[in-house]
């Protein structure tokens, strides 16, 4: 197991992909985030059942597998431990398997091709209770909220509008752009970012950047 230095709170990770290259990128920005801790790695569903006898805070798993399918192991890691956050990271974007992740309890869904920033940023809003959705999932999750209209239109209607400024940083957020790029594509400085951000959750009451894209296209805010 490898961990990040000798912080005791770290919080814990494990794996599930099959591509070893890719499991391995995964790892090592697990293992190079301040305050986490990768707990385990496996490459298919049998291995990933074995780390459950001693569960992490969170679970990084992908889709498609050797020996099945990822969203069969969703229901699987929640009943085992209830308290164990899943966060889905796949190179499946199409909204079947977007909205079948989620009903089978992910508390997030990113896309493999993410930033390094952005799967970071991705894990900690996991473990912190968000749930963090890559921007071309979110418009599917918008298709599928229009089966609650009253429960929309009540939560539009109690909801601030964003500023042409923070339009303009989500936008960037909504193409994978990190806090820094952001700043750097906006000229302003990472101190105006934060604020500008905790403004956004704050409207749109939310905790990740994943959410706020969707909060604000599905109150018609911003066009993605």
């Amino acid at each position: 197991m490898t961990q990040t230095g000798t912080d005791e709170a770290a919080r814990t990770v494990a794996i599930l992909e099959d591509d070893p290259n890719v499991r391995t990128h995964f790892a090592d920005i697990v293992a190079g985030s301040p305050g986490l801790s990768l707990e385990g790695l496996a490459g298919s569903l049998a291995e990933a059942r074995q780390l459950l006898t001693s569960p992490p805070d969170l679970f990084l798993t992908d889709i498609g597998l050797p020996d099945g399918s990822g969203l069969t192991f969703i229901p699987e890691i929640k009943a085992a431990a209830p308290e164990c956050r899943v966060l889905v990271i796949t190179a499946f974007g199409d909204r079947d398997t977007v909205v079948s992740a989620l009903n089978a309890g992910a508390d997030g869904y990113l896309l493999k091709d993410s930033s390094t920033a952005t799967i970071v940023d991705g894990i900690l809003a996991t473990l912190d209770g968000g749930a963090p959705i890559s921007a071309s999932a979110a418009v599917y999750l918008l298709e599928r909220l229009r089966g609650a209209p009253e429960e929309a239109e009540i939560h539009t209607e109690s909801t601030e509008r964003l500023t042409p400024r923070e339009i303009e940083l989500l936008e960037l957020f909504a193409r994978g752009q990190s806090y820094k790029a952001a700043g750097r594509a906006l000229g302003i400085s990472p101190l105006t970012i934060g604020n500008h951000v905790k403004s956004i959750y704050r409207k749109l009451q939310v905790h990740s950047r994943g959410e706020a894209v969707y909060e604000a296209v599905r109150r018609k805010q911003l066009t993605i």
